[in-house]
């Protein structure tokens, strides 16, 4: 049955050889039996640039995509809050679309609206004025006008600093706010939702002002499992690999 697949926080990096191998394994095998590919945001640990692209472990990661378009699967790829700086360069070189957050599709039938999901995060007012300020034009490009290697090593900071921060936030913060999901499926007009960002796989009904929407959360694959969202016309199912 024509299916379409959705992967999210994959948090690739050259350190993380597990998740690494088992995004090649899913790229060579399971992902060319679906017509397309989304990929919701943070493939990458973190993004410094498009002139990174000559890495080689980002070299490796690309040329399995362009694997993957070739063997006729279309690729899709969202910003997510690591790798939010990927940019045309990265697209054209994997034969990949950047998807603009939200974005919303037809798929088999069932209006469904694509997000990361960060933004809809609004009880951690620090991370939504963080969020705010690095996704501006002017930081962006004051930004990237960096030498990559500091770009890295800020970046790393960045991280080191929000682990700290995860470590004493309630775990409510981190995760959606109802009000926020259900404006932003009042916005669209209703749609089916899937979205990953929190790491907490799992399906949810909502009703708003009487309308009964799924939200499906996508998993992150940092625990040494693949976790895939598979939809075709009959709905959506969660693959654990």
């Amino acid at each position: 049955m024509p299916h379409s697949l959705f992967i999210s926080d994959l948090h690739l990096s050259a350190a993380h050889t597990r998740s690494a191998a088992m995004f090649l394994d899913f790229a060579s095998k399971l992902a060319p039996q679906a017509e397309a590919l989304y990929i919701l945001g943070d493939l990458f640990e973190y993004w410094a640039g498009d002139d990174d692209l000559s890495d080689p472990f980002h070299q490796t990661i690309c040329n399995a995509l362009c694997a993957l378009h070739a063997r006729n699967t279309a690729i899709f790829i969202m910003h997510g809050n690591r790798d939010f700086l990927m940019d045309k360069h990265l697209a054209d070189a994997c034969h990949a679309t950047l998807l603009p957050d939200p974005t919303l599709l037809d798929l088999y039938g069932t209006p469904t609206l694509l997000t990361h999901g960060d933004a809809l995060c609004t009880d951690d007012a620090a991370y939504q004025q963080f969020r705010d300020t690095v996704r501006g034009a002017d930081w962006r490009s004051q930004f990237l006008a960096l030498p990559l290697a500091q770009r890295k090593l800020q970046i790393e900071q960045l991280r080191a600093q929000s682990e700290a921060q995860k470590s004493i936030k309630q775990m409510a913060l981190m995760d959606v706010n109802d009000e926020a999901v259900h404006e932003l499926l009042r916005t669209h007009h209703y749609p089916r939702l899937i979205h990953g960002h929190t790491h907490r796989p799992a399906s949810h009904r909502h009703v708003v002002d009487g309308h009964i929407c799924e939200r499906h959360v996508l998993g992150d694959w940092d625990e040494g499992q693949a976790k895939i969202l598979r939809c075709d016309e009959l709905g959506c199912v969660e693959l654990t690999l």
